[in-house]
């Protein structure tokens, strides 16, 4: 028997009405019906009387009630010792870019059903540090993009995601169903500042040094394209803005979306917050 399906089944029994209990559980009434049922077969037993009357407990219904109020209670108290045990009540999470994404929606909504009492504080990175502050501790786990230095730190791929050219509508190449690398070799790219992490600025650069303004943010590297009709990479799906277009690059790796956090770190929000992103974006692994 899952806990869930015990939530389901003493909602129904502290309601003895099915359309309050799907109301009170954020949910329709047929899946609610279907996995009542589902535990009545498990049980092997009726667990509810139905009748144009109403609902009413069975005797096993019963029985039933008691011992699945004192398992949830106890995966409550299991839960609220795990957290304390994590030495905080919340987690930061740092971000870089799609913040807005389906993905991030699905996540935020999976971990809050999770850990409806832990505190969950955003930082938004900016595209010069791809570790959104994991290394300097400013974050517990990131929503973030590879590739970066990964020393000390543990990554997951949760997608890849195809990379275009980020042009003026009115750039000679915009009208190009494809372009390549090479296309582009003479051209001014926006670029990220010194010290930026290696990996992370080779990629963005498609492989090449490159001249240009200096950026820090996804804004800015639109406006750099828009006023100084720079070039540069970004995701192939993300709408660019009024006079900007994007065109496929068809020799650049796609963009693998990643999860990351310290290597070793034995928080369990960490772990949930890991896995739930894994879930939430389907991973490909990596």
């Amino acid at each position: 028997m899952e806990l869930r399906t015990l939530r389901y089944f003493v909602a129904v029994a502290e309601e003895l009405h099915f359309g309050r209990a799907a109301s009170r559980l954020h949910m329709s009434q047929p899946p609610l019906s279907r996995a009542i049922r589902q535990l009545e077969t498990e049980t092997g037993a009726a667990l509810f009387v139905r009748s144009s009357a109403g609902v009413a407990l069975t005797e096993v219904g019963a029985v039933l009630l008691d011992e699945a109020r004192a398992l949830l209670d106890h995966a409550e108290r299991v839960r609220a010792r795990v957290a304390a045990a994590a030495g905080a009540a919340g987690i930061t999470v740092g971000i870089l870019g799609d913040s807005a994404s389906p993905d991030v929606i699905r996540l935020a909504d999976a971990y809050r059903r999770r850990h409806p009492d832990a505190e969950v504080r955003i930082r938004e990175a900016d595209l010069t540090d791809p570790t959104c502050g994991l290394r300097t501790g400013l974050v517990d786990v990131a929503l973030t993009r590879a590739p970066f230095d990964r020393a000390g730190l543990t990554v997951r791929v949760l997608r890849a995601d195809p990379v275009g050219a980020l042009l003026r509508a009115d750039d000679p190449l915009a009208g190009r169903d494809v372009l390549e690398l090479a296309d582009l070799a003479d051209r001014r790219w926006f670029r990220f500042p010194e010290g930026t992490d290696a990996a992370w600025q080779s990629y963005w650069s498609g492989g090449a040094p490159r001249e240009g303004p200096q950026v820090r943010a996804v804004r800015e590297c639109r406006q750099a394209v828009l006023w100084n009709g720079t070039v540069g990479l970004t995701l192939l799906d993300h709408d660019p803005g009024a006079g900007l277009t994007v065109v496929p690059l068809s020799d650049m790796e796609p963009s693998r979306a990643v999860v990351a956090w310290r290597a070793g770190d034995p928080s369990p929000l960490v772990r949930s917050f890991v896995g739930l992103a894994i879930g939430a974006a389907g991973a490909v692994g990596g």
